[in-house]
């Protein structure tokens, strides 16, 4: 049997006006998901626990089967893992973002305008060559980067710039927030000698390294995982999981798509009994309040991920697969929320009882903990 989870990171939505009230996986042209629906089980899945931020490390956590109220300790040390960063106890990770500020406080680009990933590590290395000593500065992927510092830096509450899109800056607060301040402050006259749209830092999403068993011990089979974003694959290094490399793989709407189902159906072959294929594209879209691209970013999903995965997994033998996002990311808010999203389990051996994979066609259903979704695909009798 194998096994895999497709996540399309924030897919899920809210009635869109644009849309005459439907929402983008309504209208989306999506043949092969609604032939899996039909033949699967379509639920609800609360994949961000009360009490918890609604962001991407606490609903991927919950997908890959770790239950984030015990699990989760902060979303930048588990980017940090990804980057081959080893935190000590007395070490915490901040994600560092470069974002456009205007000149009256507005946070105009939470994303600094999508760098180009080479020129952000330059500026990110100019940060740390002018402001390291204390803290020091690492580079991640276009707008993505992280910051280790003393353990005492923890103590400060801070707004991630994504839920601040087009809305006055909200500082942070608390023992560490003068310190954060002033480093973001002079990260402005370090940013400036670059031809970049980001203008300064945001620092946000701190937190200590975590301690996860591996994936096998958790779940009794080997499992690998192809994504762009350094989160995502942070959970796979602290986890034990394969962690793919695809060329063209991004975090943005040019993602290589045939490339990430590829690595998934060649990691499979090679003996991996499971694989997470992630794709952050509608996210972005949910962010940017990008309609047609929200759309297109499932329709791109469907034509050049599941149809050729399916093709593929039938070739191997029995399968089983799990859908759904980390989270929802409404077009009109423009950021997370932690409401239950819909997912679609699918065995290929069973009709299940039918379904359509959107939001109202999952609204009747009985809401269960995301964390135990893992366990349903790999166990559950349905």
């Amino acid at each position: 049997m194998k096994y895999v989870v497709c996540i399309p990171d924030g897919c899920a939505d809210l009635p869109v006006p644009e849309l005459d009230g439907a929402t983008p996986l309504e209208v989306a042209r999506t043949p092969v998901l609604d032939s899996l629906a039909a033949r699967g089980q379509v639920g609800l899945a609360e994949v961000i626990p009360p009490g918890l931020p609604a962001g991407s490390d606490v609903g991927n956590m919950s997908i890959f089967g770790y239950d984030p109220t015990r699990y989760h300790t902060g979303r930048s040390p588990i980017e940090a893992a990804a980057m081959g960063l080893t935190l000590t106890p007395d070490q915490v990770a901040y994600r560092c973002n470069l974002v456009t500020v205007t000149d009256d406080g507005i946070m105009a680009d939470f994303s600094g305008g999508h760098p180009d990933s080479g020129r952000a590590g330059e500026a990110i290395a100019a940060l740390n060559t002018e402001l390291g000593g204390e803290v020091s500065f690492y580079p991640g992927v276009q707008y993505r980067h992280t910051m280790i510092a003393p353990a005492e830096w923890a103590d400060a509450v801070c707004i991630p710039p994504h839920e601040l899109s087009d809305q006055p800056v909200v500082g942070p607060q608390g023992p560490a927030a003068p310190k954060l301040a002033a480093l973001e402050e002079a990260s402005r006259a370090v940013l400036a000698g670059f031809d970049l749209k980001a203008n300064r830092i945001w620092l946000w999403g701190q937190g200590f390294q975590p301690d996860m068993p591996s994936f096998r011990e958790m779940h009794g089979v080997d499992a690998g995982l192809v994504s762009a974003v350094d989160l995502v694959r942070g959970i796979g290094v602290l986890t034990g999981m394969a962690v793919a490399d695809v060329p063209g793989a991004t975090a943005w709407y040019d993602t290589n798509y045939e490339g990430k189902r590829d690595a998934a159906l060649a990691g499979l072959a090679a003996g991996a009994d499971l694989y997470v294929i992630h794709v952050e594209a509608s996210d972005e879209a949910g962010h940017e309040g990008n309609v047609a691209e929200k759309v297109r970013c499932l329709e791109n999903w469907d034509r050049r991920i599941l149809a050729g995965l399916v093709d593929g997994l039938d070739r191997m033998g029995p399968w089983r697969l799990l859908l759904l996002p980390d989270h929802a990311t409404p077009l009109s808010l423009r950021s997370h929320t932690s409401d239950p999203v819909p997912y679609l389990l699918v065995d290929s051996r069973t009709d299940g009882s039918g379904g359509v994979y959107t939001e109202r066609g999952a609204e009747a259903a009985q809401v269960l903990p995301g964390h135990l979704l893992m366990t349903e695909l790999l166990h559950g009798q349905w």
